[in-house]
């Protein structure tokens, strides 16, 4: 299962660390729905192996995903989709929506990306969503 989900993971010289790549890449694969909660995670070793990348690489990804709530990590018996949280307050969710803008924000401007072309953008990928639905 979890074959897709590295055969989907591509990393580019594009001046963003490798593990910030890795763990955005991952978010979107699992809110794609590549792997569901409850579901087994490729080992930190097995995709650092078939990548190229350092261990301590995957592992930082790893630990972001997790510390977002987005994986479980169980010693010993390795890493799983998180269950969904509980819908947050409207408060919580503004802090999390601005949380989330500035840091698309601050990806774009190191990548030298137009700020306003990134957002007239992706609200012509979610219009092209809805309209797929």
């Amino acid at each position: 299962m979890h074959t897709e989900l590295m055969k989907s993971l591509r990393l580019e010289n594009s001046g963003i660390p490798i593990y910030v790549q890795l763990r955005d890449q991952m978010l979107r694969s699992l809110g794609a729905g590549v792997l569901r909660p409850g579901d087994r995670m490729p080992t930190m070793r097995e995709m650092a192996v078939a990548l190229k990348v350092d261990l301590n690489t995957v592992r930082h990804a790893y630990d972001e995903l997790e510390r977002i709530g987005a994986i479980t990590l169980v010693r010993g018996r390795g890493s799983f989709v998180a269950q969904p949280p509980r819908p947050p307050t409207a408060r919580v969710l503004a802090q999390q929506v601005d949380s989330l803008a500035k840091q698309t924000l601050a990806t774009a401007a190191a990548a030298g990306v137009d700020p306003v072309a990134l957002a007239e953008r992706m609200i012509a990928l979610v219009n092209k969503e809805a309209s797929n639905d």
